[in-house]
């Protein structure tokens, strides 16, 4: 079949390790279902792996993607949940310890099928692309969880987004502007930023700029280049919601301002199948659609990790099956 997978892995140059063809179709596991997926999306989580990130050279070579949207064998469009929890695991499947997403332990998405837990496949309505719905289960649905579950900031509030662009942020922005926020972004590029007011920031600034008045929450998936600017943009009380840390895991902890203040810091990883179903709806309700940035069909695959390593996309990058 065809497949966009990682033969090696290198911390320098990770597209060096990224092949796009053909490999075995995956064998069937007990209690998972094949999908033919229709389209797959691009996250940093992809070029991670290709660095060696959370999987085993001995699991070499892996199909990439965490995100797809295609039909089952019954005929039924899905789209898949991929956060795989360990068999037996109840509740919220991202505090199992030995959850995985697909990639890491099983194969991914980027292939033209792909096997997964019956228990982790969404209806995909027929309002929504399979392109629009590629590029829901990781970027979407960890801002999704980032605003309507971890961030105790209700509508109406003030939240700062860290780093137009990419697909959290774009995502972040969408979502919390068609719930009633009041919705800043700092960005590097001025033509992100446009992209920022178009999808319904109320302002716009330079990355690391003094802001008019502090806000309730920052959303931040870069890390150590913005953690100093997010801390200090924090009203007393409010709270810094992490999701990555794309620059960078090990700023400094500023802890006097933390306490001080009485900052709340409070870590966001995917989010559940529930949470992706009322994503799935919240968009139904109000029109929002995902920002995609280029549709690339499968075998040009390499152009769209190479747009995304280089740090060109501004929304998600999606390939067609």
């Amino acid at each position: 079949m065809r497949a966009v997978y990682a033969q090696s892995q290198s911390q320098e140059d990770p597209l060096s390790g990224l092949v796009v063809g053909e490999l075995d179709r995956p064998e069937a596991v007990p209690g998972f279902r094949r999908v033919r997926v229709r389209a797959s999306a691009l996250n940093r989580h992809d070029l991670w792996s290709l660095q060696g990130v959370g999987l085993p050279a001995g699991s070499l070579p892996m199909v990439l993607g965490c995100d797809a949207a295609g039909v089952d064998d019954d005929g039924n469009a899905v789209i898949v949940h991929s956060v795989i929890s360990s068999p037996g695991w109840e509740g919220d499947e991202t505090l199992d310890p030995r959850r995985t997403l697909l990639s890491e332990r099983y194969p991914g998405t980027m292939a033209d099928e792909v096997w997964v837990p019956a228990r982790n496949l969404v209806p995909k309505p027929a309002q929504l692309s399979f392109e629009e719905a590629a590029c829901l289960p990781t970027a979407w649905l960890t801002a999704y969880r980032m605003i309507f579950t971890v961030s105790p900031a209700a509508p109406g509030s003030t939240v700062l987004v860290q780093g137009a662009g990419g697909g959290v942020a774009t995502a972040l922005v969408s979502l919390a502007s068609a719930a009633g926020f009041r919705v800043w972004v700092t960005g590097r590029s001025q033509e992100k930023l446009e992209q920022a007011r178009r999808l319904g920031a109320d302002e716009v600034f330079e990355a690391g700029a003094r802001l008019p008045e502090r806000v309730d929450t920052v959303f931040d998936s870069v890390g150590e280049a913005t953690w100093a600017h997010s801390l200090k943009a924090l009203k007393p009380g409010g709270a810094l919601v992490t999701c990555g840390a794309t620059s960078g895991p090990n700023p400094p902890a500023d802890l006097n301002r933390v306490f001080f203040l009485q900052l709340k810091v409070l870590g966001s990883t995917m989010g559940t199948k529930p949470e992706l179903q009322r994503l799935v709806q919240f968009l139904l309700a109000t029109g929002v659609r995902p920002e995609i940035d280029s549709v690339l069909p499968l075998e040009d695959a390499a152009k769209g990790f190479r747009r995304m390593h280089d740090g060109a996309a501004a929304g998600k990058i999606v390939f067609r099956h």
